[in-house]
């Protein structure tokens, strides 16, 4: 098992695909450091191979709410707080990867896609040792948080989808309405 970790992803909505990613990560290592992604709009860059991610309405959680929503989340799996840090991850800046995480771990990435790819490159490029937990056609990627957020706005069945402590965290922080308003100012 080795040291330190480092996983990643933005977690715009936890859900229980993104907990299966986080546990695969936590798995291979003594301390997870979960790097969140586009944790503000000053650490989101536009990229070619996945334009969409950076938007505003991929982006509608604030980087404490997802900071919180997997705290809460590993406590619920029994994770304890000392095994694992939550931390900002500007992914589409390496220059200021220092800054955020300890450059020696284990950077663990999946793939699916270019984007998948770009981001092992990325890291490959700027010296860290990597580990893919799995690489998968984009078909079989499973839930995605555009999913969850298109069913929560569309009144269809969600909550089955995500851990209980998220659920409840959305409703707390108001999310839910948040969603809507967003969505409803788009269409207009």
């Amino acid at each position: 098992m080795i040291e330190t970790g480092v996983i990643h992803g933005r977690f715009q909505i936890l859900h229980n695909d993104h907990m299966k990613y986080l546990l695969a990560g936590k798995a291979r290592c003594r301390h997870l450091v979960v790097g969140i992604t586009n944790p503000d709009p000053t650490l989101t860059r536009d990229d070619p191979v996945n334009i969409d991610r950076s938007h505003f309405i991929a982006n509608p959680l604030t980087y404490y709410e997802r900071y919180v929503m997997i705290r809460r989340a590993f406590g619920e799996v029994g994770i304890d707080q000392s095994e694992y840090s939550v931390v900002p991850f500007p992914v589409n800046f390496p220059e200021l990867y220092r800054y955020y995480v300890p450059l020696d771990a284990t950077f663990f990435v999946t793939i699916y896609d270019e984007w998948g790819r770009k981001k092992l490159e990325m890291f490959t490029a700027a010296g860290l040792k990597t580990e893919i937990l799995w690489e998968k056609p984009i078909e079989e990627k499973g839930l995605t948080g555009e999913e969850i957020r298109r069913r929560i706005v569309s009144g269809i069945a969600w909550k089955h989808l995500i851990p209980p402590s998220t659920h409840m965290l959305l409703r707390q922080c108001g999310v839910l309405k948040r969603l809507r308003d967003l969505y409803i100012s788009q269409k207009q």
